[in-house]
């Protein structure tokens, strides 16, 4: 009750504040009770809609006014901050495992540290700290792994002891810890006060603010948002925002073009107590227990304690829910573990009178992150929604990235992790969703260690061989929906044992992908990598080639038969994509890119090739399954299954022939591996598959061919230096940074997007530098492992974070890719990054805080290792490329 009177008392100051709301009252008073009428029309037009008046929707409104747009109208069907907002816990937490995640939250603390003073609107901020506790040693690892991401981000954490966490907090049960991670700085807020400050801010910059408005659809005309459809008429506009919590889902399917925006919503629970005998400090520290999958905070002298059960109940799976949230029933014996464990944690709650069990929808995502970004199908059309529990930690931050999204045409961070485009239509399955959420959920709280995968909502894009493979004894992971082979599990393995073997040290399949790696050296390897994603790009004229040379860096007009790899820049020189391009003939090219670009790629594309009836595009993706075959007796295998000389002489490196191999005609075969290693990818047409690969295997045995999966070519792409796109390159990334000048041709005559930007990094240098590291005092076998995002140190002072890594069964070391930047040790200001400012310097990365020696190369180690040397007599030697 006292939650509520908060509420609408800041509710009562917001409206006083604002005479628009204070005309409105008056217009109310002298109708009839019966209904309550809106006295302030809707305007006709706006630049921008936003639907829904949640902290999202309020945070997006209060940052596009605050970059300078004013003509924006903010629609809430209910009252404001009446959703899942109104029922949000108030935790703002910065311990989050996403770079860009973590970023978020930390802006949203410092913009709530400082919204009471700005607007005058009480938002219940206080600095209490957050504690979060490890039963096992693997979770005080994972806390490690965080703690030193905040530290280096400047956010004061400390990994502490358990006697610690008990003088921090008095009422926690400590007897079964190993250590804890206290971040000083995390806070409490009132979410629904937030949300109205925001609103406040954003009114008095202009934004009208509309409740008790649905919006029915939003009206499309060649692709692109035109207006809205609302109960009290339409709203002309070029931007909507689609920040509808829970409704996201149905608003996006309501719409003349429908816009998928994959989350479902689970019934979350907390409860309240009455004030203890001696009430709570309002300063104590909020509490998390992931082993005990629960959270703890102060709450008015007493607790507020909910958390994350293994058996979640999804709501809501069918049709649209009650516009204004109510509390949901309770459901004691569900929540029943949950109380188990705060008693567990806080044995002197067990005479705690409790005053409710609060049971709210909380909307969950497919992948435990939250959805931003513009819809690849609907130019204008704008989604945050999906906040998977973090919502008000997320609010401000989030809000601020759409908006620079929305003015600048890209946001100041990397949110690709985040981006609505990595999720394609097979995401927005209701069955899908409904049994993912059921997954999501328990995951909040799971200890996750790298390369773990999801079960549910699998098996959904398949190669044809996938049950070959999987008789083999493949093991699966999922990218974009689809189907991928990790590694081969030999025959007499224990498959269950190493299924769930789960560490953050050296994994059970280390020997099984070793043994992957040395056939791709020594004879000859099959990995099924149809998962690419492929277009195929033609025109009538010269219209494709005229397209692709200015929206690519390198240099596409090649004679028939040539591969390019190149990169698909944004304006600021960063990759919006890294592919290989083969010409098929003058006027028809093949494209192929990671798995995670179809939908980002197609979208892109879409939108800049020019609207020809002579240019087509198509999505090839399933008509073609791909297998590399790599190592050095590839060329043996291909040669004899389709006798036709494949030896460097007549089949050179980035090369590109239709033959036949086997019975089948038609296939596409490249000379590359995308590893540096010798070999071919093959591109058959869907109904060859089984058959070419069966006739691969049978003609491979007499050079000793197996099957491999991803994990090997992952080891081999990193001992190489390759890097790939969505790991190491994104859309800040620019060739000249990662030492891709040679697939950028600057004077090939014809102007490309990113021209500008590369052309003033070759004069003035780069501010962020490539670079490869290997380990060197590093016990692999006894010795946390590296994966990524791991701070790199130069001479004692932080300079960049990992991107990728592997363990190198060449060099028998691990080795870590990664950017180092160059900042100025007084003022911080970024410096240029020279060669010598790599190579002078002494590297240590830092491994859940504990840091080990690593050499810096800005080149990678030669493939050409004709006998085991050993580790200390490695050298820089030969440069390979594909």
């Amino acid at each position: 009750a006292a939650g509520m009177f908060l509420r609408l008392l800041s509710d009562v100051r917001w409206r006083a504040a604002n005479p628009k709301w204070r005309r409105m009252t008056c217009s109310q008073r002298s109708t009839s009770s019966t209904a309550e009428p809106h006295a302030v029309f809707l305007p006709a037009q706006a630049q921008v809609v936003i639907c829904g008046g949640g902290i999202m929707g309020t945070s997006v409104a209060y940052h596009l006014s605050k970059m300078g747009w004013k003509d924006i109208v903010l629609l809430e069907q209910g009252r404001l901050a009446a959703g899942t907002t109104r029922f949000c816990a108030g935790i703002v937490s910065t311990a989050r495992q996403v770079s860009i995640e973590l970023k978020m939250a930390d802006y949203s603390n410092k913009l709530y540290q400082q919204l009471e003073q700005e607007t005058g609107v009480k938002t219940g901020y206080t600095k209490t700290g957050s504690i979060s506790l490890a039963q096992t040693q693997d979770r005080l690892i994972s806390l490690k792994r965080i703690a030193s991401s905040l530290n280096v981000m400047g956010i004061p954490c400390e990994i502490i002891t358990p006697k610690q966490v008990a003088q921090l907090h008095p009422l926690i049960n400590i007897h079964d810890l190993v250590g804890a991670m206290y971040v000083p700085e995390d806070a409490l807020v009132s979410s629904a006060n937030v949300s109205l400050a925001l609103a406040t801010a954003a009114s008095w910059n202009g934004v009208q603010i509309h409740e008790r408005t649905s919006v029915s659809h939003v009206s499309v005309q060649k692709g692109r948002v035109t207006g809205v459809e609302t109960d009290r008429g339409q709203i002309q506009c070029q931007y909507f925002v689609n920040c509808a919590g829970q409704w996201a889902y149905e608003l996006g399917h309501s719409g003349e073009e429908p816009v998928n925006i994959p989350l479902h919503a689970c019934e979350h629970f907390y409860l309240l107590t009455h004030p203890l005998k001696e009430p709570l400090a309002s300063d104590l520290p909020t509490i998390v227990d992931p082993d005990g999958r629960i959270y703890i905070r102060n709450w008015q002298g007493g607790i507020l304690s909910g958390g994350f059960e293994k058996n979640p109940k999804p709501l809501f799976t069918e049709g649209r829910n009650q516009l204004e949230i109510q509390t949901l029933q309770e459901d004691w014996d569900h929540f029943e573990p949950l109380l188990s464990a705060l008693l567990r944690r806080m044995p002197d709650l067990e005479a705690l009178q409790i005053m409710q069990l609060v049971n709210c929808p909380e909307s969950f995502t497919p992948d435990m992150r939250c959805i931003m970004g513009e819809s690849p199908t609907v130019r204008g059309y704008f989604v945050l929604a999906g906040m998977n529990s973090a919502g008000i930690s997320y609010g401000g931050g989030a809000g601020k990235y759409l908006a620079e999204w929305m003015v600048n045409g890209y946001p100041s961070e990397n949110v690709w992790p985040l981006d609505l485009k990595r999720f394609g239509t097979l995401q927005s399955s209701r069955t899908f969703l409904r049994h993912r959420v059921m997954e999501v959920m328990p995951l909040m709280c799971d200890l996750k260690v790298p390369r773990w995968d999801f079960q549910t909502g699998r098996q959904l894009r398949t190669s044809p061989l996938y049950d070959r493979l999987d008789a083999q004894g493949a093991r699966w992971m999922e990218k974009h929906g689809f189907e991928r082979v990790k590694y081969f599990v030999p025959p007499g393995k224990d498959l269950l044992d190493l299924d769930q073997s789960k560490t953050f040290y050296k994994p059970d399949w280390f020997d099984i992908v070793g043994s992957e790696v040395k056939c791709c050296k020594e004879a000859v390897c099959v990995i099924d990598m149809s998962s690419f994603t492929k277009f195929e790009i033609s025109s009538t004229g010269d219209q494709a080639l005229e397209s692709l040379q200015y929206l690519f860096s390198n240099d596409l007009d090649v004679p028939v038969g040539h591969v390019v790899h190149t990169g698909m820049l944004n304006e600021k020189g960063g990759y919006e994509n890294d592919c290989s391009i083969a010409r098929l003939s003058k006027r028809s090219f093949f494209m192929i890119s990671p798995t995670d670009q179809q939908v980002h790629c197609w979208a892109w594309l879409k939108n800049r090739l020019p609207e020809d009836s002579n240019l087509t595009m198509e999505d090839v993706t399933w008509k073609y399954t791909a297998l590399n075959l790599i190592g050095p007796r590839a060329v043996d295998v291909l040669s004899e299954l389709s006798y036709v000389p494949v030896t460097p002489e007549h089949f050179p490196s980035l090369f590109c022939k239709e033959m036949s191999v086997g019975y089948a005609n038609g296939i596409r075969v490249m000379s590359i591996t995308h590893t540096g290693e010798p070999g071919f990818m093959l591109y058959i047409p869907i109904e060859y598959a089984l058959h070419v690969y069966n006739e691969v295997m049978n003609m491979g045995q007499k050079y000793g061919i197996r099957n491999a999966g991803y994990y090997a070519l992952r080891s081999l792409r990193i001992e190489k230096f390759f890097a790939f796109w969505g790991q190491d390159l994104d859309a800040f990334t620019t060739p000249m940074e990662c030492g891709r000048e040679f697939q950028v041709k600057l004077e090939k005559g014809t102007q490309f997007v990113g021209q500008e930007a590369l052309l003033e990094q070759k004069q003035n240098g780069v501010y962020k530098r490539f670079t490869m590291f290997i380990l060197e005092d590093h016990d692999t076998d006894m010795d946390l492992w590296p994966w990524w995002g791991e701070p790199i140190f130069r001479n004692g002072r932080y300079v960049g974070k990992t991107t990728s890594s592997a363990y190198s069964y060449t060099l028998e070391r691990h080795v870590c890719l990664g950017f180092v930047q160059h900042f100025d040790e007084k003022t911080g200001e970024e410096l240029v990054v020279t060669t010598d400012f790599i190579n002078q310097g002494e590297y240590e990365i830092d491994i859940a805080g504990q840091r080990f020696q690593a050499k810096a190369k800005l080149y990678p180690f030669s493939s050409l290792f004709t006998h085991r040397r050993r580790k200390d007599e490695v050298e820089l030697s030969g440069y390979q490329r594909e």
